[in-house]
């Protein structure tokens, strides 16, 4: 699944504040694993430990501007949100962010000095009461709708006919469940207020039709919190060096 950029840092190791969940080590094992991906290195062997996650993960790539003070542009970012065995899940979804994000060309070893690496783990998932019930700069949003068509043939008291032009016809092409998610850095960073950014959220989805206030209060929404850590392309090449050398 496929998600917004974070604003990030543009130099440093930047965890979040209160991270201890995520590690730069996290971050460059992901970096890591697309070195090696496109120079046919060795790679380093995990120096972090294993097991089964209590969270999914994702894997955000960035490209950070040459100009001082512009926010990295976003590369690709795709994560799950099944739990993951950390030494498998970060190299997994390096790649994956890395050549599978469907709205980029793959990522080359041209552009490896450039990057950033984010690597998010997502904790504390609730079901939420209604579409605003949760909290920007807090929880990041997973919101699920069925086709409002769908909704409005179900809550009609007549099933219209086959043969009849009536809008509540659901077609039978039309996409009947839809999803998407934002990370919670990604909310503030655009700007957005709770309906902006469920707006935004439907829309990503795949609809394409009129929002209305009905469609918002359709949506089922779990709102979930994140710990992550960021770091460039010189500090993982500096990381590699030492665990390349000792």
């Amino acid at each position: 699944m496929s998600l917004l950029p974070s604003d990030s840092a543009a130099g440093g190791i930047t965890p979040e504040s209160g991270s201890d969940a995520c590690r730069p080590e996290h971050c460059f094992h992901a970096f890591d694993a697309l070195y090696c991906a496109l120079t046919k290195a060795q790679p380093v062997d995990p120096v972090f430990p294993n097991g089964k996650l209590d969270s999914p993960l994702f894997v955000t790539w960035n490209t950070r501007s040459s100009r001082p003070g512009r926010a990295p542009r976003l590369r690709g970012c795709i994560g799950s949100f099944e739990a993951l065995p950390l030494w498998d899940g970060v190299p997994e979804y390096a790649l994956i962010s890395a050549f599978r994000d469907s709205r980029f060309r793959k990522i080359d070893r041209s552009e490896l000095s450039s990057l950033e690496c984010c690597v998010s783990l997502l904790t504390d998932f609730e079901d939420a009461t209604s579409y605003l019930d949760w909290t920007v700069g807090v929880h990041g949003i997973y919101i699920t709708f069925s086709h409002p068509l769908l909704l409005q043939s179900n809550n009609s008291s007549e099933a219209p006919s086959p043969l009849s032009s009536s809008p509540y016809l659901p077609r039978v092409t039309s996409k009947q469940t839809f999803t998407a998610t934002y990370l919670p850095d990604v909310i503030p960073d655009q700007g957005w207020d709770k309906i902006e950014a469920v707006d935004s959220a439907i829309n990503k989805a795949g609809w394409t039709g009129r929002i209305t206030e009905d469609l918002r209060r359709s949506v089922k929404l779990r709102r979930y919190q994140s710990k992550a850590c960021t770091v460039g392309w010189d500090e993982y090449i500096q990381w590699r060096e030492s665990q390349t050398t000792s």
